[in-house]
């Protein structure tokens, strides 16, 4: 095998590889995610959702149990693989038409956080760790 053959494996490995997002909502809210096999991210908008491709990986990270509460959760709670081609806008309201993708949920668990912080890479040694993800 030559070497140009060699990087071209390469480049297209990297092209095909599935990346693993890190999204966060309140538990409540995931599970609404769950029961429609869909994701959503920040409030329903588009741009975000424009970098995630069909077959990455996306995991829930629930700072609380229900919206707007202080009800604190701080655990992943919700595992699954984007099965849609593009994100697409679904109507809820007169004034609120988010976009969403398809997902294959794998696994819906409770993990908490803060025994994974000193293993986690983009947690570790960071004291504010929680600032992560905003």
């Amino acid at each position: 095998m030559s070497m140009q053959q060699t990087n071209s494996d390469r480049e297209n490995d990297a092209a095909s590889t599935s990346l693993c997002w890190v999204a966060v909502a309140s538990a409540d809210h995931v599970a609404r995610g769950l029961n429609g096999e869909f994701m959503q991210v920040c409030h329903g908008k588009q741009g975000p959702l424009k970098r995630v491709k069909p077959d990455d990986l996306v995991v829930y990270y629930s700072p609380t149990f229900t919206y707007q509460k202080k009800d604190t959760c701080q655990s992943f709670t919700a595992l699954g693989r984007v099965i849609s081609s593009e994100p697409y806008q679904v109507v809820m309201s007169d004034d609120f038409m988010p976009y969403r993708y398809d997902v294959a949920w794998l696994r819906q668990q409770y993990c908490p956080i803060r025994p994974l912080l000193q293993t986690l890479s983009f947690t570790r040694d960071n004291p504010r760790w929680g600032y992560q993800f905003r």
